[in-house]
């Protein structure tokens, strides 16, 4: 349920009617704008009495929501929600560019990677410091001693990161060093991992599963949502389908669909969509013509020595051309670089 302050509602008002629904044992989380305040009702919300919320003051009206991911919905916040990484923001006007190695590998290709990025226009680094992969037997990762790299990495671009948490039990550890979160494919439905990192109150970057639909993802969404934390940006990075020529298979319609469905930012992942590098650029620029709010997108020195996925990983010149061809293709649809 939904309930839809009048403007100008005092916040007086406000939590007078955040009172009477928590009365209840529903859970109330308000979503404040410019000129009104919605507020979303989470619980059993057949002990609200609606009648009498409506009579309250500073009320215009109630609403029930059909679609099951309430706070990710566009009636919950019909603007669109804006997340801010230090000076990055993500959701806006600006369309952003998150780049770096699928893997942290050391130190040096860390800082030589974030250099060249830095220099191209990316506006934050990514890389994994805990690797969930196929095999047990391929490289797994640095684990804290690559977080250290990533800010190492920061310190001296001034560009924050992006990097994978595998565990409910790690979430302290790697929000200790990252400024977001991210959710991997395979945990999209970690519901005890979507709790914690919901309870980390951290911006999480949020993969779609590889078998995925786009209610089941944004019913994960919800699940960080319910426990507090409003910054979830969701990622398109391919799903699996019974093509084989691709890595994945980009759901490129996926982001007007997001658009119109939640208020949340949304991102793609080229990379990981494609599984091949001389197809990443095309299907980055597509993106960004789609309406995406961000590119996730990999590079790597040498690719030729990657640890992982160095097939789909973009050499620095390379991602030199991607960037200078994306202002255009932004300006063309009112946005920017």
């Amino acid at each position: 349920m939904i309930i839809v302050m009048k403007k100008g509602a005092s916040p007086m008002q406000v939590e007078a009617v955040i009172e009477r629904v928590e009365q209840t044992g529903c859970k109330v989380h308000p979503s404040v704008g410019e000129e009104t305040t919605i507020l979303g009702v989470i619980g059993d919300v057949r002990a609200v009495n609606m009648a009498q919320i409506q009579l309250m003051e500073g009320v215009d009206r109630t609403m029930r929501v059909a679609r099951p991911y309430k706070l990710a919905s566009r009636e919950f916040n019909p603007t669109d929600t804006l997340i801010r990484i230090r000076d990055v923001v993500i959701g806006g006007n600006k369309v952003v560019v998150m780049a770096g190695p699928c893997a942290v590998e050391s130190r040096e290709q860390m800082l030589e990677t974030a250099r060249a990025v830095k220099a191209s226009g990316a506006t934050m680094l990514r890389g994994g410091a805990f690797k969930p992969r196929s095999s047990p037997y391929s490289f797994q990762g640095l684990g804290e001693e690559g977080l250290k790299y990533l800010a190492m990495a920061r310190e001296e671009t001034g560009l924050p990161f992006v990097t994978e948490v595998m565990d409910p039990q790690m979430v302290p550890l790697v929000s200790e060093y990252a400024d977001m979160l991210q959710i991997g494919a395979r945990n999209m439905q970690n519901f005890a991992l979507l709790h914690a990192v919901g309870e980390s109150h951290k911006p999480v970057l949020l993969k779609r599963g590889m078998m995925s639909t786009i209610e089941e993802w944004l019913m994960s969404a919800e699940y960080i949502l319910s426990h507090g934390n409003n910054n979830v940006i969701l990622c398109e990075r391919g799903i699996r389908t019974f093509e084989t020529t691709t890595r994945n298979t980009l759901d490129i319609s996926a982001v007007p669909v997001l658009k119109q469905l939640t208020h949340l930012p949304v991102v793609v992942d080229p990379s990981h969509a494609t599984g091949k590098w001389d197809l990443v650029e095309p299907t980055a620029r597509a993106s960004v013509a789609a309406g995406a709010d961000g590119l996730v997108i990999e590079v790597h020195p040498r690719p030729e020595e990657a640890l992982s996925d160095g097939p789909q990983s973009l050499k620095p010149e390379r991602f030199t051309n991607l960037m200078a061809t994306l202002p255009a293709i932004a300006t063309a649809i009112g946005r920017s670089m």
